[in-house]
């Protein structure tokens, strides 16, 4: 039976992402993993408190934090098998026992802008991250190496398909009154993608 993963690319305004847009000339500029498409379980390495760029690392991130509920985002589907699946959680759970052992990569960066492979012990970069996990995991990169992956190249790889595109927050149905993520299931972008997901994995359990 096949399981989907959600890459959830997004475009923050922070002056660390501005930096990479610049370089890049890319819409996205960061990409993270989700294990569920409401985002409730969403993965990255990036900024471990909102207001300070300069202190990363692995973390579980919120859509509806300030940063991200207001960040344009695009999110595709990606068909996993059942052990793909396991062996990807199992993956996170070992980082999440040992976040305080990982940093941000900050010096890959420059490496992915000069063109050279540089390796650091326990850092990641985003995209780096979602692409190590790919390949750790038998999910085909189609040529791309994670020390030089940017978040914009997971929309070329031919197994993720589409689901959204637009705000992160109207994505979560952010409740601005309350400040606080409200998971409407029968809002319209709900049952749009409800409908679709039940027809695909409908074709792919054939």
């Amino acid at each position: 039976m096949t399981k989907e993963i959600y890459i959830v690319l997004t475009e923050t305004n922070t002056v660390l992402s501005r930096g990479i847009r610049l370089y890049t000339q890319h819409e996205f500029n960061h990409v993270s993993l989700a294990f569920d498409s409401s985002l409730r379980e969403m993965y990255s390495f990036g900024r471990k408190h909102e207001n300070n760029p300069w202190i990363g690392g692995f973390v579980q991130e919120n859509p509806a934090s300030k940063l991200l509920r207001e960040s344009n985002c695009a999110i595709y589907a990606c068909p996993v098998t059942e052990a793909q699946y396991q062996m990807l959680q199992d993956k996170i759970d070992y980082y999440k026992k040992h976040q305080k052992n990982f940093k941000y990569n900050f010096v890959g960066l420059l490496g992915v802008a000069c063109k050279v492979k540089l390796k650091r012990k326990r850092a990641f970069f985003c995209s780096q991250f979602i692409a190590t996990l790919f390949k750790e995991t038998g999910l085909s990169l189609h040529g791309f190496c994670p020390y030089f992956m940017k978040p914009n190249d997971f929309i070329n790889l031919p197994s993720i398909s589409l689901i959204y595109k637009g705000k992160v927050g109207d994505y979560i149905h952010y409740d601005a009154s309350t400040q606080s993520k409200r998971y409407d299931f029968n809002s319209p972008i709900y049952c749009v993608i409800s409908s679709l997901h039940k027809r695909k994995q409908n074709l792919l359990n054939r």
